[in-house]
């Protein structure tokens, strides 16, 4: 499986071109978890601030020290470290590698180290990555503040995006319309945005509405995927097999060498242009099984325009499922 780089900080290559079965997916994060716990973190350096938040400003100090640490804590930290005036509780784990590793998803920061590397330099490290550190975590908070705020509220009124077009669920349970489940407005309405028909009554329970739209939002990704697969085939000269859905929280496509390619669902919130640009990128796999300058010149006959294409799927706003 290929990771297609898509919303985030490490892509890996997983699989071997000499194997039968080369599959190659996008990920956007794929954190890791400590293996078991360790002992604390050294005292920190001297140059760190240790003012606690009640402690008045003195005057002449940095103003660094003088306000509240941002603190960041991994939900299974083990150790604890000061970077630059923050505090930042860490996952830690040892295992068989070379060098000490770091990685910040949306847990927060985890760390690995040879077996024999010495706390004392582990620390050192940290100091030194200080400042990608607390960018990437500063970073992902934000990213995550902004989730919440998009977060959808499955009720009569709720909006999301489709197609890249806003969408307003319209709770109407004496629904005269032919199509299964719901059915959306030719037209939006005068203030751009398009209805949503759910065939559920005002009584319906919020997981009733997320499960009915969620059918409909599948259905409609799976008519779309099979539309562009079918497009860009024939332009990049292959065949794909056979189409599924994905769900993943962190993967957007894979293609296999035997034609079948997985595409998430969710891709439908997306613009058409961000969908054919996945959809051109998987197909492309089956043409060139690396991510080679040859491969994105592959990508690049279809979609031209495909790096900024690429930097839309880290769109933070979705809604989450």
């Amino acid at each position: 499986m290929k990771r297609l780089p898509p919303v985030g900080n490490a892509a890996g290559v997983a699989g071997s071109v000499g194997a039968a079965l080369l599959r190659y997916t996008l990920d956007l994060f794929e954190p890791f978890e400590a293996q078991a716990p360790v002992d604390t973190a050294q005292a920190a350096p001297k140059n760190i601030a240790n003012l606690t938040p009640d402690q008045p400003f003195v005057a002449g100090q940095p103003l660094q020290q003088a306000i509240s640490p941002a603190h960041y804590a991994h939900p299974k930290a083990t150790r604890e470290v000061r970077l630059d005036g923050a505090v930042v509780a860490y996952a830690f784990a040892r295992g068989k590698r070379r060098t000490i590793g770091f990685a910040v998803g949306p847990d927060g920061l985890s760390v690995r180290a040879p077996r024999w590397t010495p706390l004392a330099e582990v620390d050192a490290a940290l100091q030194e990555k200080a400042s990608w550190i607390l960018r990437k975590l500063a970073e992902t908070r934000e990213r995550q503040a902004r989730q919440q705020q998009t977060q959808v509220v499955w009720q009569d009124g709720a909006e999301f995006p489709y197609l890249g077009q806003t969408v307003r669920m319209v709770l109407d349970a004496g629904h005269g319309f032919a199509a299964k489940g719901a059915q959306l407005a030719a037209e939006p309405n005068a203030q751009g945005v398009l209805p949503l028909h759910v065939a559920l009554p005002h009584t319906a329970t919020p997981e009733q509405i997320r499960d009915a739209v969620q059918a409909w939002l599948m259905r409609q990704a799976k008519a779309n995927f099979v539309q562009r697969l079918d497009h860009f085939a024939p332009q990049l000269q292959v065949q794909w097999k056979k189409l599924s859905l994905s769900n993943a929280g962190t993967r957007w496509g894979s293609a296999k060498s035997d034609g079948s390619i997985r595409l998430n669902w969710r891709l439908i919130h997306f613009r058409q242009a961000v969908i054919d640009y996945v959809v051109a990128h998987e197909l492309s796999h089956l043409r060139v099984m690396d991510h080679s300058p040859r491969f994105w010149d592959t990508v690049r006959s279809v979609v031209p325009d495909y790096a900024e294409l690429r930097g839309s799927l880290k769109d933070p706003t979705l809604p989450q499922w």
